[in-house]
């Protein structure tokens, strides 16, 4: 694993997708965030550390539960639309993996989406239970399987037919989780009790395949360096590839595509 490869790789795509995301990816994501905040028993008071923050939803969401919210992500360009939306929460610049923060420091640590972005993930995960309080709670989300998550699974399969997979030269991802097992093992080698994880679900409306492939092209890192990847004149295919597979998803306002996704806490002792 070449954890510099991977950190300059995820900190590039964020970057560039940063004044996109928040109308892109982030309507996805964020209907995962009070399931979120829930499982970290984010409530008024509590201080809670937002790790990989991009624009800030889930930190000003913990602020509207009247908890004390400050978010940390790699990405100049992502905390410049944090701070700009949400001038009362503090927001720095910093590494999940090296938290610029005193051991036990808040009551909440979350992460949507985002630890499995993190070169070494277990590393997060430390640093997250070393600037907990005792009794302190962290939730995290990461994506279910590609086969409970149409979008991607319709665009993996439209590249498979018409493009190339192999494509992308992306490095490999660091050691990330897939599975509910992934994420309970994590949480127990780092440290942390009462562990639990839960499936949730959602559905994501996109238009038509082009809307689809074009959110994910603006507001991801790996799957649109997947997307640019592929020759200019195989992206129609591609296109009406997903419309055609997409049939099956599709109501008289478009795409309703289901999502699904792990959120797992666990409670420092």
């Amino acid at each position: 694993m070449d954890v510099a490869a991977i950190r300059s790789f995820e900190h590039a795509g964020w970057e560039r997708a940063a004044d996109s995301y928040e109308s892109a990816f982030a309507t996805a994501t964020s209907q995962f965030i009070p399931a979120l905040l829930d499982a970290a028993d984010v409530r008024r008071d509590r201080s809670v550390l937002d790790v990989a923050c991009g624009p800030g939803l889930v930190a000003a969401a913990a602020v509207e539960r009247g908890a004390q919210a400050r978010g940390l992500d790699f990405s100049a360009a992502m905390l410049c639309v944090a701070r700009a939306r949400h001038p009362g929460i503090p927001f720095d610049q910093g590494d999940a993996e090296a938290l610029p923060y005193p051991d036990a420091g808040f009551d909440a640590v979350v992460s949507n989406f985002g630890i499995h972005h993190v070169p070494r993930p277990a590393v997060a995960l430390e640093q997250a239970h070393r600037v907990l309080r005792s009794g302190g709670s962290l939730a995290f989300s990461i994506w279910a399987a590609p086969g409970e998550n149409i979008a991607w699974k319709l665009v993996f399969d439209a590249i498979a037919r018409c493009g190339d997979l192999s494509a992308s030269h992306a490095p490999a991802p660091g050691g990330g989780f897939a599975t509910q097992a992934d994420c309970e093992t994590a949480l127990e080698h780092a440290g942390f009790g009462r562990i639990g994880v839960r499936k949730v679900t959602g559905i994501w409306r996109q238009p038509d395949g082009r809307a689809l492939l074009g959110a994910l092209r603006s507001g991801t890192a790996r799957m649109a360096a997947l997307i640019e990847s592929q020759p200019a004149a195989a992206i129609p295919a591609i296109i009406a590839d997903v419309d055609r597979a997409g049939v099956a998803y599709r109501d008289s306002f478009g795409l309703a595509i289901p999502l699904a996704a792990f959120v797992a806490h666990g409670v420092k002792p």
